[in-house]
């Protein structure tokens, strides 16, 4: 259990069974090892006396303790660290035992994984996935409480899914888990990065901080997995911040580049979007073949290429690369369609950053033959910088913006939307009163209704079959958080029913 561990203090004995590790007190038992981990809001040292009392025979702290008789304390520099490693040792090390994929970015890494998941079931292997939508693998389902999980339970559904089969893992990689160490244990045969814009900074401060803990997971943690494979980075070469990882760390571990608009290792030479999906002609280093996925727009064409780039390096032929892109309908909440021929073209999308948002109404704009009407919102206790710049960005791409609540948290919704405000008065933009909304208006608006419910239900009332409605911010979420609460809504059911009763009311 202690193996590859820098001990600082030992009062106790070392010897003896682990039944379990925990670093919930709430969570010990007879004999487990307890993990003192100095967390954002609570600290785990607090608890050391609960979880004795519940049975934990060893303590793992870095703060001062004295155990009682029978328990064992070990002192260390960095519970948090400690934790995945006893975690791996553990489980022994089941990274090590599959081929392991870590996607990483501000936009498009549960795309990728979907992408990814599909070409490698088209190609027979067992494949799990780690993400935000859920984890899964086998036909199972389990919720996922963060994008990547924490250390320990990381390790232990790696070993459950070594056990049960699965030859390929494809996860997300948050910088949050990169920064609080969830990752470090875990032996990554490849990465991917998609991008990098402005998110997460009420978490790291700075952009450039941001970049850092993203450029930590391929400069630290992937080299120290110690796989084999030929490349072990596939970075986007048209984003600025992926061509700054090239600079920085490209002499060290090999990489390969997608691109559209640069010279790259795989370009897309000619496409075409249109909203039954996207056609384009791929070069993969003099190697041309063409694709076909029905996801839309032109930031999915760069996840189109991220991971048919990881797919080629690992090997996979183009037929069942192609036969895996073209087998994926949709993502969950990724500019998902929403609405049926004779609707209004309504899609739901999770875009809750400025790039984010310009991306996707940016793609839906040449389809636009009426108005595109966009509904979002800034969620609370989070990054308040990007509200004004998410304002401005769809009021630019958009005729008609409602502005509503997302996940306000504990802040007042009205407080965020008048954030949101501050970057809403350009582009001929003029703020309106839900009785001033018409279909058929030309004049660029807004519109505050902070109820998420009443603005999508406004939208699509408002909405001709002519007009593009993007609802944006929560895409896949089934709940909205307001104070401490989780209300159960999920946008796509609201706006389906909206849809619905639209339709109704038109028939009779």
């Amino acid at each position: 259990m202690i193996k590859d561990i820098d001990i600082i203090q030992v009062s106790g004995v070392l010897s003896g069974e682990v039944s379990a590790i925990c670093y919930d007190s709430r969570n010990c038992e007879k004999d487990s090892l307890f993990v003192a981990v100095s967390g954002l809001k609570l600290d785990g040292h607090a608890y050391i006396e609960e979880a004795v009392d519940r049975g934990a025979k060893f303590v793992v702290h870095e703060k001062d303790y004295s155990p009682p008789p029978g328990v064992t304390s070990i002192r260390v520099l960095n519970s948090r660290a400690i934790l995945g490693v006893l975690g791996k040792n553990f489980y022994n090390d089941p990274s090590s035992r599959l081929c392991l994929i870590g996607v990483t970015g501000t936009n498009g890494k549960t795309t990728v994984t979907y992408l990814l998941e599909a070409i490698l079931k088209a190609s027979g292997f067992s494949v799990g996935v780690l993400g935000t939508v859920n984890y899964r693998f086998n036909n199972k389902e389990m919720p996922a409480p963060h994008t990547t999980p924490e250390s320990y339970e990381l390790q232990n559904i790696l070993r459950i899914m070594v056990d049960q089969g699965v030859t390929h893992v494809v996860m997300e990689v948050s910088s949050h888990a990169v920064d609080l160490r969830r990752v470090d244990e875990c032996s990554f045969d490849m990465g991917i990065f998609t991008n990098l814009s402005q998110d997460h900074l009420d978490y790291h401060k700075t952009l450039e901080s941001y970049f850092q803990a993203k450029k930590r997971f391929f400069a630290e943690i992937i080299p120290a997995g110690k796989k084999n494979y030929a490349y072990r980075m596939i970075i986007n070469g048209d984003d600025a911040w992926g061509q700054r990882i090239v600079d920085e760390i490209g002499s060290k571990l090999p990489y390969r580049t997608f691109c559209i608009e640069n010279k790259c290792d795989m370009t897309a030479e000619r496409y075409a979007f249109s909203l039954e999906g996207t056609r384009t002609d791929i070069n993969a280093g003099g190697n041309r073949f063409a694709i076909f996925s029905p996801l839309i727009g032109k930031f999915n064409l760069y996840n189109i290429l991220a991971s048919v780039a990881a797919a080629s390096l690992l090997g996979i032929p183009e037929s069942f690369i192609c036969a895996g892109v073209e087998n994926l309908r949709n993502v969950p909440g990724r500019l998902e369609k929403v609405s049926v021929p004779g609707e209004p073209e309504v899609f739901v999308d999770y875009a809750h950053t400025e790039d984010a948002l310009k991306r996707v109404l940016q793609n839906l704009s040449p389809f636009k033959k009426g108005r595109i009407i966009t509904v979002f919102g800034c969620g609370g206790d989070r990054d308040r910088g990007k509200r004004p710049l998410m304002g401005k960005a769809v009021t630019a791409w958009s005729d008609l913006a409602i502005l509503t609540s997302d996940n306000p948290r504990t802040e007042d919704p009205l407080s965020i939307i008048g954030e949101i405000e501050k970057g809403m008065g350009g582009n001929s933009t003029r703020k309106l009163l839900p009785g001033e909304l018409k279909k058929n208006a030309n004049e660029k608006g807004y519109v505050v209704i902070p109820d998420r419910r009443e603005a999508i239900e406004t939208a699509v009332t408002l909405a001709d079959n002519s007009d593009i409605i993007l609802i944006a911010g929560k895409g896949h979420e089934n709940y909205q958080i307001i104070g401490e609460k989780r209300i159960p809504f999920d946008d796509r059911h609201v706006a389906r029913e909206a849809l619905m009763n639209k339709r109704h009311e038109a028939e009779h």
